[in-house]
C-alpha cells in the first residue's frame, strides 16, 4: 500500500475523532482551570486535591473503562443496520454503568480512612477528606454519562456528548469561581467549593446529553421507552465479558499515574504538587490520543461489522500514524517550555509561599522532559487499545496491561523514586517503561490478530 492509502483516511479520522478530543480536553482544561485556581490557596491545596483526585481516578478508570464495551457492540450492529441488538447493548449497558456508579461511590467514601495509613503529610489529608465526600458522590451520574457517551460514539453521533461536556465545564469553572474563593455573596468554601462544582456539573450534563440524544433522529428510539429493569442476560453476559477486562485495562494504567501521586506524596507536599502539575499537562495531550482511540474503536467496530479486515487494518494504521504525528508534535512543546509551563500553576507574587513554589517550578519542569519522552508510546498504546476494543478482543490485551505497569512500570518508580534515588524523576521514568512496553506489546499483539483475520477470510 502507498501513503496515501493511509493519508486519504486523516480527514474523516480527524471529523471522528475530534469533537471526542474537544470534549475531553475540555473536560481536562476544566482540571487545569481547577489546580490553577487551588494552586492560588497554596502548595497543600494542590496537593489534596492531587490526593483526593487520586482515589478518584482509580474509580474513574474503572467506570470510564467499562462502560467501553458499549460503543464497539452499538458501532457493529448500526453498520449492521441491526437496531434490536443495538437497543438491547445500550439498554443492559446504561443498567450495568448505574449500578457500577453507585458501587465505586460506594468505595470511594469508605475507603478515606487508607489516606491516613498512606504516610500523606496530615496537613493534605485533612483538606482532601472533605473534598472526596462531594467528589465521590458525582461518579454516579459520571458513569451513567459514560454510558450515554459510548453509545452516542458507537452510532458515530460524537459531536454531542462534546456539546455536553462542553456545557458541563462552564458551569464548572463557574461554579469553582464562585465557590472556591466566595465571590458575589457566596461563601468562600476553598477546595470543597471545587467539589460542589464538580458534583452540580457531572449531573447537568448527563441530562443534557439525554435531551440531545432524544431530539436526534437517529437516537431517539433508542434513548426512550427503555424499560430499564428488563434485562437481557446473555447480553448481561456480553457486555460484562468486553467491559470488566477494558476496565481493568484502565485501571492497570491510572493506577500506576496514581502510584506515582502516592508515591511523590512519600516525598512531600511539594514533589506530590509538582507531580500534580505534570500530570494535568500531560493529560491534556492524552486526551487528543484518547480522542483518536475512539475513532479506532468506532471505525474498526464498523468493518469488523462489514467483515472488512483488509480496511479494518488499513483504517486502524492510518489512525496511528495520525497520533504518532501529534506525539511527536506534543513532546517538541513540553521540551521547548518545560520551564515556563509549570510558572502557570503557582503564584510567584505570593512572598509568604516563594520557597515552596520555586521548588514546585524545578520538580515539575524535569518531569515534563520526560512526559515529552513518551508522548509516543503514550499515544500509540492507547490507539492500539482502541482498535483492538474495537475487534472485541479485550482478555490478552488486559494481560499485556496488567503486565506492563505493574511488573515492568512500577518496580521502576518504586526503586527509582526513593529520596536517595533520582526522586520525582525517577518516579516518571517507571511510567515511561510502562507505557512503551505497552504499546509495544499491544502493537504486536494487532499485528497478529489482523494478518490472521485477514488469511482466514481469503481462504473463505
Amino acid at each position: 500500500m502507498n501513503l496515501s492509502d493511509y493519508t486519504k483516511e486523516f480527514k474523516y479520522n480527524w471529523q471522528l475523532a475530534s469533537p471526542v478530543m474537544l470534549g475531553m480536553l475540555g473536560h481536562t482544561f476544566v482540571s487545569f482551570i481547577d489546580n490553577i485556581m487551588v494552586g492560588q490557596l497554596g502548595t497543600a491545596e494542590l496537593a489534596a486535591v492531587s490526593l483526593g483526585n487520586s482515589f478518584m481516578f482509580i474509580a474513574m478508570s474503572l467506570g470510564i473503562g467499562f462502560s467501553t464495551a458499549i460503543t464497539p457492540l452499538i458501532a457493529e450492529a448500526d453498520a449492521a443496520k441491526d437496531f434490536i441488538n443495538g437497543k438491547a447493548s445500550f439498554k443492559n449497558g446504561l443498567f450495568l454503568c448505574t449500578v457500577l456508579g453507585i458501587l465505586l461511590f460506594l468505595l470511594v467514601f469508605f475507603a478515606k480512612p487508607l489516606m491516613y495509613l498512606m504516610k500523606q503529610p496530615v496537613e493534605v489529608v485533612e483538606l482532601a477528606i472533605p473534598y472526596l465526600d462531594l467528589v465521590a458522590f458525582s461518579l454516579i451520574p459520571l458513569v451513567v454519562f459514560q454510558a450515554f457517551k459510548q453509545f452516542s460514539d458507537g452510532l458515530s453521533l460524537t459531536r454531542y456528548p462534546m456539546y455536553a461536556t462542553l456545557v458541563g465545564n462552564v458551569v464548572n469553572v463557574i461554579l469553582n469561581y464562585l465557590l472556591i474563593f466566595g465571590k458575589f455573596g457566596f461563601p468562600e468554601m476553598g477546595i470543597v467549593g471545587a467539589a460542589y462544582g464538580t458534583l452540580a456539573s457531572r449531573f447537568i450534563m448527563v441530562f443534557y446529553l439525554w435531551f440531545v440524544l432524544f431530539k436526534r433522529e437517529k437516537s431517539k428510539p433508542y434513548v426512550t421507552k427503555i424499560k430499564f429493569f428488563v434485562l437481557d442476560k446473555l447480553m448481561i453476559k456480553k457486555i460484562l465479558s468486553l467491559g470488566a477486562p477494558s476496565a481493568m485495562q484502565m485501571f492497570f494504567e491510572v493506577a500506576i499515574f496514581t502510584a506515582a501521586i502516592w508515591l511523590s506524596g512519600l516525598l512531600g507536599k511539594n514533589p506530590q504538587a509538582a507531580n500534580q502539575i505534570a500530570l494535568n499537562l500531560a493529560s491534556m495531550t492524552f486526551m487528543v490520543a484518547m480522542g483518536l482511540s475512539v475513532a479506532s474503536m468506532i471505525r474498526v467496530g464498523n468493518q469488523k461489522g462489514l467483515k472488512n479486515y483488509v480496511d479494518l487494518r488499513r483504517i486502524a494504521f492510518s489512525i496511528f500514524l495520525l497520533g504518532a504525528l501529534f506525539a511527536c508534535c506534543f513532546a517538541l512543546l513540553f521540551f521547548a517550555f518545560h520551564e515556563h509551563l509549570p510558572k502557570l500553576y503557582v503564584d510567584f507574587d505570593d512572598a509568604k509561599n516563594l520557597a515552596d513554589n520555586t521548588e514546585v517550578v524545578g520538580i515539575a519542569s524535569k518531569l515534563l522532559i520526560a512526559a515529552a519522552i513518551f508522548q509516543l508510546s503514550d499515544s500509540l498504546q492507547i490507539l492500539v487499545l482502541g482498535a483492538l476494543r474495537g475487534m472485541q478482543d479485550v482478555k490478552i490485551p488486559t494481560l499485556i496491561t496488567f503486565i506492563s505497569y505493574w511488573v515492568v512500570g512500577f518496580p521502576i518508580s518504586w526503586y527509582f523514586g526513593k529520596a536517595d534515588a533520582y526522586g520525582s524523576f525517577g518516579i516518571w521514568l517507571g511510567l515511561l517503561a510502562g507505557l512503551s512496553t505497552a504499546a509495544i506489546l499491544l502493537f504486536i499483539r494487532f499485528n497478529y490478530l489482523t494478518k490472521r483475520l485477514i488469511l482466514l477470510h481469503s481462504k473463505n
